[in-house]
């Protein structure tokens, strides 16, 4: 009990300086009385979440694809691939994701628009891969987003964003949408001027599975 006491005083020491860090983990869902942390916001280490009774939250680190869900009364400490929890139950395991996702987000929420502008000519790394046949589109503006299967011709989707639902008022749910992309195939997301490509995994499970593995960002 005194070595995660002091781990958590340790951490909270740390806090101050929280928000200057990239982004470890995203909230996939908040119930009761929670502070510190909101439905789909992304989070980052050292950062306090309070869980007041009938409180509960879902976190999914994007490096370790750690899934926790944690609930009760208690305190939750961002960490950099799971949470240090001080009284609150807690449950966890690992969900498929890309651990290459957290360096993808960490580098558009944190750089200019212009780093996630690249052509299909130009050395990019490999492809985002996603583990859910329906993405979670993050976005910044409200213009047409538009979907393509690039490795094979059919395939073309365009969303208003406009008049589309948006889950938290910045993620497009392909899900919500029952729209369902082919295993295996790759394709591109862009909106104006962004553009990022990604593949589907060939075992990738339809509807709302973990949005950790599932996520894309345009922002």
């Amino acid at each position: 009990m005194r070595r995660m006491l002091a781990a958590i005083v340790g951490l909270l020491a740390l806090t101050g300086a929280a928000r200057a860090q990239p982004p470890a983990a995203v909230v996939e869902d908040v119930q009761g009385k929670v502070t510190g942390a909101e439905f789909m916001d992304y989070v980052v280490p050292g950062q306090v979440i309070k869980l007041g009774p009938g409180g509960s939250i879902v976190l999914s680190y994007m490096k370790s694809c750690w899934r926790e869900t944690i609930s009760g009364v208690g305190t939750v400490i961002v960490g950099t691939e799971e949470s240090a929890v001080h009284l609150a139950e807690f449950k966890a395991g690992k969900v498929p994701c890309d651990p290459t996702q957290t360096e993808k987000i960490a580098r558009e929420v944190g750089e200019s628009a212009a780093t996630v502008v690249r052509s299909l000519k130009d050395h990019a790394p490999p492809p985002l891969t996603l583990h859910g046949q329906s993405p979670m589109v993050a976005v910044s503006d409200r213009g047409k987003l538009v979907v393509d299967r690039i490795d094979e011709k059919g395939e073309h989707y365009e969303v208003d964003l406009a008049k589309a639902t948006l889950v938290h008022g910045k993620f497009y749910d392909f899900a919500k949408a029952n729209t369902t992309l082919k295993p295996g195939g790759t394709y591109a997301a862009t909106l104006k001027s962004k553009r990022i490509i990604f593949q589907i995994a060939s075992d990738a499970e339809p509807g709302a599975g973990p949005v950790v593995g599932r996520l894309v960002s345009l922002q």
